[in-house]
């Protein structure tokens, strides 16, 4: 035994005896073989940006960790590793260093592999995949198109962080103080057309089968059911004031969504301090002042936030008709409305 240990004497030859020997290659078992003896082990995949950094190393370690000790119990192990290769940041990269997109992708992805090989993770790289691979995604493509023909996925317009810079849609944890996590940029609020998946329509096998969990967190299964987020009320329709219709050159009515339709007949316009709000957005001759409209595009889209968030609003000059009492109401736009819940729009009420 050597005094003193050499890492990279040791690591390439224990490596080299993995590789040769297949000693993390799972085996392929029929179907009906014993589910006990094996243990699947799947980390979130990289992102291909060109080279890992220390929180790769800790994610990778801890699945690696958990694989090494079910595989020293006997079990048939399967970690396998792939690469979530698709995105218009990897696009503004490739086009800012000149390169094509699909080069810039595999030059990263092959970098970023031989990092996680010199590591020794005890991955089963026969199973390699990355997301921008045809192969892959035209299974991706089928499924989505068997939720469509079934009515599971649907289009309609929702509110997201862009960003002008990555010209891309964020995730609310990728804004930080209102700039984009990767260029800084402010963030921008837009309304576009995107893809949904009826997730509401299992909402109650969800919420049902939450009760089957029972070696999970009460906190996490609490954290689940306000994520599934059932409820339960009725759509009450605020027709259009007669002036408003002729302002606005529409007919119809602003829609709100009540988990509290008991409570119809407090809204009121009494001193204008409970009135019909909404989260603006752009419709025909309706436009309130911009610099808060602006202010309100820059706002968060996280519950949290506008849960905490000085409330604020203003009146648009805009009225609807109370439907019980015939009671003029005035519209108000605010900073904390939700355009996801319902039809985006909320009724105040003395009595709430």
């Amino acid at each position: 035994m050597e005094e003193r240990y050499d890492p990279a004497v040791v690591e390439r030859a224990a490596q080299t005896f993995w590789n040769e020997q297949q000693v993390f290659a799972a085996e392929e078992t029929p179907a009906n073989a014993g589910a006990a003896d094996k243990f699947y082990c799947l980390s979130m995949f990289p992102y291909p940006s060109g080279r890992l950094h220390m929180g790769h190393v800790r994610n990778y370690t801890i699945g690696d960790v958990l694989t090494r000790f079910e595989k020293m119990r006997g079990r048939n192990v399967l970690q396998p590793m792939g690469w979530d290769a698709f995105g218009l940041p990897a696009e503004n990269a490739a086009i800012k260093n000149g390169v094509p997109p699909a080069q810039w992708t595999r030059d990263n992805i092959a970098y970023m592999k031989r990092q996680l090989q010199a590591l020794g993770f005890a991955l089963d790289w026969r199973r390699e995949i990355a997301t921008c691979d045809p192969a892959y995604y035209r299974w991706n493509q089928w499924l989505f198109l068997r939720m469509l023909e079934q009515g599971i996925a649907y289009r309609k317009t929702g509110v997201v962080n862009w960003d002008p810079v990555d010209q891309t849609v964020l995730a609310n944890e990728q804004v930080i103080d209102g700039r984009g996590w990767r260029t800084g940029a402010l963030i921008e609020k837009r309304e576009i057309p995107m893809y949904y998946l009826r997730i509401t329509g299992y909402a109650d096998e969800l919420l049902a089968d939450l009760q089957q969990l029972p070696d999970w967190p009460e906190r996490v299964k609490t954290m689940q059911a306000n994520w599934i987020g059932k409820s339960e009320g009725c759509e009450v329709a605020f027709p259009y004031a007669p002036q408003t219709r002729e302002l606005m050159g529409v007919d119809g009515a602003l829609k709100v969504f009540t988990t509290r339709a008991d409570t119809l007949f407090g809204v009121a316009s009494w001193q204008s301090r409970r009135s019909i709000r909404w989260r603006w957005r752009q419709r025909p001759r309706m436009r309130p002042s911009q610099a808060f409209v602006d202010e309100c595009r820059r706002g968060s889209t996280m519950e949290a936030d506008l849960a905490t968030q000085e409330k604020r609003g203003m009146p648009t000059g805009y009225a609807v008709v109370h439907p019980f009492t015939g009671q003029l109401l005035p519209v108000w736009v605010a900073n904390y409305v939700l355009m996801t819940y319902g039809e985006g729009a909320v009724s105040g009420c003395a009595c709430a």
